[in-house]
Order: C-alpha cells, then structure tokens, then sequence
C-alpha cells in the first residue's frame, strides 16, 4: 500500500536526541572527540570581566569560526544562518533545537578582542597533536610561499609621491615592509613607497604571473616530508621576498615541533648565498635550487667565475690572462669581497672580448664563507637534492591546492594584516586536523583486517596503503 506523508506540525516534541542524528562516522564526531577546543577559555578570560552580561562560550565562539573555514562558508552570515537547519552543527556546538543561534556580530568582536594570539595557540596545538601521533618525523622539511588576494579591489589603489603615501600609510597604521625583507634592491626605490590601498593599507600592491598589480598578502609556509603536516606559517605583505624568511620558518619549525630540521627542500628562489650560508653554519642540509641557474645568460660569451683561480696563499685571483686580482672592499649586505684589477689592464688585455662587457674591467666577488658556500652548492645540486625537490613539487602543491579547494585559501576573507594572520593559522590548523583524521582511520582500518594475506596480495596491500597515506589528506570529505 502506498504511503503518505502527513506534513502536520508537531505542536510538541520531546524525543528529539541530536546525538542519534549526527550519524557516528561524522567528520565532526572524530574532530570533536581529538581536538580541544576548551583551551580557549583559560587564555581569553583576561578579556573578560567579572560583571555584566555573561558572554557567548569562547569555546563556541572558536568553533564558530572554526566550521566558516572547515566548510568554507561564504560569510559569517551565512553561517549563523545556516546553523540553525543543520543538525550536525547544532551538536557540534553543544545547541539545542530552541536555542538562539547568536547574530554574526559576536565573532568579529571576539577576534578584535582575542587578538592573532589565541590562533596561532590554535595552530601550534594541532602540530604538536600531529607530533605526538607519531605524523611528523622534523628532520626534512619544504618550504614554499604564496600569494593571496587582499580583501581590497586594484581600483582601491592610490598612487602618489613618497612623502604623502608615507603620511597616509601613518595614518591608517599600515605594516611598513622592512627594505632587507623586500626584492628591492637598495639602490632602487621600492614602488609600494609610491603606492598603497586605502581599503587594506597593509596588503602591498604585486604583480602575479601576467595578472595586473593588486594588494596581496605573501603566506609562507613549512611542510613535513613524512605526512605533509604543516609545521610553520608565516603572513606578510606580498612585497616580501620568499627568501628572505626562510630561516624564519625554520626556527619557527623547531619551536613548534621540538625538533631541529636536518634536511631544507625550496625551488630556486630561496637558494641565494645568505640562505646557503645560514644553513651551513646550522647544520642543515640544503636541497634548495640554485638562483645562479637561473642567471647562466649572464656568462653567455664570457668566461665564468670558474675560470679565475683562486690562491689561498695570498687571498688574490688568477685571472685567465694570468693577471693578479686583489681584493678591494667588503659587501657590508651581501658579505663579499670584490676583487678587480688595476685601471687599464683590462682595457689592454687580448682576452678582453672573452672575459667582460663592463667599460672599467672585469671583478670577481667572493663569499666570506666562501667555503661553506661551495659545500651548500654541491648539496644542492646532488641527486638526493633533485629528488627531494621533485617529491617537493607534489607535497607542496597538493598542500596550497588542498586549501584552495576546500577552505578559501586563495582570497581573504578580512582585512588587516593581524586578520590575514588568523585566516592562515586556521586553515594550516585545519588541514592539520584533516591529516590528523585520516591517519586514524587508517589505523582503525589497518587493525580490522584479521586475515592473512598471500605474500603476493600483502605486497600490493602495502603499495596500495602507501598511496593512501600521501593522497588521503586531500580525500577526506567533511561531509
């Protein structure tokens, strides 16, 4: 017999049990049975008084915030609205059916409240969570950055003369990018000191492939090798170089993980002599490319450095026309020494057209730790280091496309650079989570199995289960 569904309201209810409704391989049973959330109150309850209207749980407040990247929701309005129809999420945060869903209003105010502090804590506890599950080994790591869109349109932009972009950025409080962070050389003026958006003063004025110049943030970030948990992050604004934080993030790396990296994986933009050298004196490994691969056009008809000899004995060159070089000042940025050739020998020489384009002569520079230098270049240019920056294209890749595609990576959501901070702490805190997750069910099913397998059917088990713990990050469905 057919049936049919009776649409009356029920004028009462009292048997409605969340806890039956939220299906038991829900993502958000598993995360609220591994992650707690409680930290949040000993670490705000100095932003609180101990009179007056008694505030929103900071627990629900933080897991609030939490679900608008988890889910990615568009706005904190539509998630205070959609609250209210989705069972999961009215267990979740501990909500009844009646219960009054808070306006939207409560999480900007508990952020300018809080401050970035509180979420970076957030992101710190999912990485040691991953630590002592056993997901991060510490000692390899791939560093890389990424541009991300300010919550500020390229028509926001106002362009002017220094002083008066100086006085407005004054006004608005703007972050001031240092110039021994920026690409800029020194003797050239930065361009963002002739520009700035007056929507998000912070975030600087980038070009991105052939994109027009816009405000953009730089996020950059350190990923382990083991299961691609990240263990670093790190937000300014987009005029700063890649390379310049990169042992930034490694001492940011071993604080979070109580670990010492062994091994550092970056592509060519961080392989400079300051990051070589800085490596070196720690210990690490640099499986970093070379920025000098990049510039080999440059001896195109010419002899190379490599053809000056260098004497130890009395700190001078060789060149090819056996000519003397000596040493003539100390770099006080790069840290080299410049070594030339006195005026009109090279104008006189017969290897002139082979050996330099420059009117005043050839020069050679010279790394005060030259040495070290030389050792972090073969390093770099091993086959352990080409390997590892392979497996880096992969790792890294997924990572920024696993927050892209899932958790609105690619576009702020606020403004401020302190906004954009927590934006990146709660998405690598996210992913981490993820990561954390699907080990365990991994685990869980890797116990299940009770049955022996052929030697032939545990091998292809084996591959299969290796393909599952590097791709499962990015499989794992929040629904």
């Amino acid at each position: 017999m057919m049936g049919q569904q009776d649409g009356q309201k029920e004028l009462f209810s009292y048997q409605v049990d969340l806890d039956k409704r939220v299906r038991a391989d829900h993502p958000l049973r598993a995360i609220a049975a591994q992650i707690d959330f409680s930290f949040v109150r000993p670490e705000v309850a100095q932003f609180y008084g101990k009179k007056g209207n008694t505030s929103i749980d900071p627990v629900i407040i933080l897991k609030m915030i939490f679900l608008l990247f988890f889910d990615d929701i568009a706005s904190e309005r539509e998630l205070m609205a959609i609250i209210a129809e989705r069972l999961d999420y009215l267990w979740f945060l501990g909500y009844g059916l009646n219960d009054e869903i808070p306006n939207h209003s409560v999480l900007s105010k508990a952020r300018r409240r809080w401050g970035p502090e509180v979420f970076e804590s957030f992101f710190v506890r999912t990485v040691m969570q991953c630590v002592e599950a056993g997901l991060v080994d510490g000692k390899k790591i791939h560093v890389d950055a990424s541009l991300v869109d300010a919550n500020a349109s390229k028509d926001s932009v106002l362009k002017s003369s220094p002083e008066l972009i100086a006085a407005v950025k004054k006004a608005y409080g703007a972050q001031e990018s240092k110039l021994e962070d920026t690409s800029t050389p020194e003797s050239y003026q930065s361009v963002n000191d002739r520009l700035v958006s007056t929507t998000d003063p912070d975030a600087a004025a980038v070009r991105k492939g052939g994109q027009p110049s816009r405000p953009r943030y730089h996020h950059h970030r350190v990923i382990d090798d083991a299961n691609a948990v990240i263990t670093a992050v790190e937000t300014t604004p987009g005029s700063i170089a890649e390379n310049r934080k990169l042992m930034d993030l490694v001492e940011q790396h071993g604080q979070n993980t109580q670990q010492a990296a062994k091994i550092v994986v970056a592509d060519h933009k961080y392989g400079t002599a300051e990051n070589y050298v800085a490596c070196q004196l720690r210990g690490i490994q640099t499986h970093l490319g070379d920025v000098l691969g990049k510039q080999q056009d440059h001896y195109d008809g010419i002899f190379p450095d490599t053809a000056f000899a260098y004497q130890a004995q009395d700190n001078t060159y060789r060149c090819p026309a056996s000519q003397v070089m000596k040493p003539r000042r100390l770099h006080p940025q790069k840290r080299t020494w410049e070594y030339h050739l006195p005026k009109g020998v090279c104008a006189r020489c017969e290897l002139r057209a082979q050996c330099t384009r420059s009117k005043t002569g050839r020069t050679i520079h010279r790394h005060e730790h030259q040495s070290l230098l030389e050792q972090a270049r073969a390093q770099a240019h091993s086959r352990a280091a080409l390997m590892s920056r392979r497996r880096r294209q992969i790792i890294v890749e997924l990572s920024f496309a696993d927050a892209t595609n899932n958790h609105g990576f690619k576009r702020a959501r606020w403004r401020r650079l302190w906004r954009q901070q927590i934006q990146d702490w709660l998405i690598a805190g996210i992913q981490n989570i993820r990561i954390l997750l699907s080990r365990s069910v991994l685990k869980k099913a890797a116990a299940a199995q009770v049955l022996p397998l052929p030697q032939e059917g545990a091998a292809v088990c084996l591959i299969l289960k290796l393909l599952a713990m590097l791709l499962q990050p990015l499989r794992f469905q929040q629904r």
